[in-house]
C-alpha cells in the first residue's frame, strides 16, 4: 500500500515505496526540448546551412547542437558537463541516439573557430579592443537563428495571430570567465561582452555577435542591428529599434534614419535610443523646473523615476546643413 505523510495532507500525491521497474529518467523533461527542437524543423535549417562535420560516420551537425541545446536546458556550460547527461538509457531512447562524450561535444564546437581570423587582429599597442570577424560556420548559425525566427513568425500567422510589428531591442551583456584568453571588461573583472538583439514582441533572439570583454559597447553596434533585421519575416509592417547610450553611435543613427530604409519590407524603422550624457545635455536638463518632472516609477530605496520634455537636440559630427535633427 503507498502511504502517506503529513506533510502531504494537502497534496493529491502519494509516495509508493515499492520499486519502479519500468524505464524512467531524471532528465526525461528535456524531451520536450527535443520535441520543440524538431519541431520548429531546426535539423533542416542546420542540414541547410551548417556543413563543419569533417567524416561521414558519427553524430551529424544537427544532433550536435541539439546535444548542446539540451546540455544548456538541464543548465551546463561547458563541455564536460555533458557527463551528467551521459548513461542515460531512457533519454537517448526518446532521443534516437546515444549523447556525445565530451571530447566530440569540444572537438564539434572547436570547427566554430578560424584559426586564420585571429592573424587579423591588430597588435595591442595599435588597438585594444577588437571585434573579431564572424567565421563561416558562425553566419550559419546565424543563418539557422533567421530561419527560426520566420518559421514561429509563421505559426503565428497559422494560429490567426500574425506579427505585423517588430522592435529590436539591442544591448552587450558581459559574461564573466576565468579562461586566460578572456580580456579585461569595464566592471573590473573578466570575461566577454557579446552583442545581442531581441525582437520584443516575440520574445526571439533574432542575432548576435560574440565579442571580448574589452571590446565597448559602443564600438561597432551597426553590424548586429543590421543582422537582426535582416532576420525579420517579410510580413513586418512596422520596424522599430530600442537601445540606451551605448547605441548613441554616427553610424547606426545614420544607417536607421536613412531613406533606403522606407524601401525595405516593413518600411521606416523608428527608434528610440538613449542621449549620452553631454554636458550640453546636463546643462539643458538644469533648467528644467521641478514641477514638470512627471514620476513613472519608484524603486525599493526610494528612488524616483521620473521624466519630462527637453529642448535639446544633440549634434552629430559631420552632420550636413540639410539633415533633420533627431528628436
Amino acid at each position: 500500500m503507498s502511504a502517506r505523510i503529513p506533510t502531504q495532507y494537502k497534496s493529491p500525491f502519494e509516495i509508493d515505496a515499492r520499486p519502479l521497474h519500468e524505464m524512467s529518467s531524471p532528465h526525461a523533461g528535456l524531451l520536450a526540448t527535443s520535441r520543440a527542437f524538431r519541431s520548429l524543423a531546426i535539423p533542416g535549417l542546420i542540414d541547410a546551412h551548417l556543413q563543419i562535420k569533417q567524416r561521414q560516420r558519427g553524430f551529424d551537425e544537427a544532433q550536435y547542437i541539439e546535444s548542446v541545446v539540451l546540455l544548456q536546458t538541464a543548465g551546463g556550460d561547458c563541455p564536460e558537463d555533458m557527463q551528467l547527461l551521459g548513461g542515460d538509457t531512457c533519454l537517448e531512447r526518446g532521443l534516437g541516439f546515444k549523447l556525445p562524450k565530451v571530447g566530440a561535444v569540444r572537438s564539434f564546437l572547436n570547427r566554430f573557430h578560424d584559426e586564420s581570423l585571429e592573424l587579423s587582429r591588430p597588435q595591442r599597442e595599435v588597438q585594444k579592443s577588437f571585434i573579431m570577424p564572424s567565421s563561416a560556420p558562425v553566419e550559419g548559425l546565424q543563418s539557422v537563428q533567421a530561419g527560426v525566427v520566420r518559421r514561429i513568425a509563421q505559426l503565428y500567422a497559422e494560429q490567426q495571430q500574425p506579427l505585423r510589428k517588430a522592435t529590436v531591442d539591442q544591448d552587450a551583456t558581459i559574461i564573466e570567465s576565468y579562461k586566460e584568453a578572456a580580456r579585461a571588461h569595464y566592471e573590473g573583472g573578466r570575461g566577454y561582452q557579446p552583442m545581442v538583439a531581441i525582437w520584443a514582441e516575440a520574445d526571439l533572439v533574432l542575432a548576435d555577435e560574440f565579442r571580448d570583454g574589452n571590446v565597448p559597447a559602443h564600438q561597432e553596434p551597426l553590424t548586429c542591428a543590421k543582422l537582426a533585421f535582416a532576420a525579420l519575416p517579410e510580413n513586418i509592417q512596422e520596424r522599430y529599434f530600442r537601445g540606451d547610450s551605448a547605441c548613441h553611435e554616427n553610424s547606426l543613427l545614420g544607417w536607421l534614419k536613412h531613406p533606403d530604409r522606407a524601401q525595405e519590407p516593413g518600411g521606416r524603422i523608428g527608434f528610440a535610443v538613449s542621449a549620452k550624457r553631454s554636458a550640453e545635455l546636463a546643462a539643458a536638463l538644469a533648467q528644467i523646473p521641478d514641477q514638470e518632472w512627471q514620476t513613472y516609477d519608484q524603486e525599493a530605496d526610494g528612488t524616483l523615476r521620473q521624466w519630462a520634455e527637453v529642448d535639446f537636440v544633440p549634434g552629430e559630427p559631420g552632420e550636413k546643413k540639410d539633415s533633420q535633427p533627431l528628436r
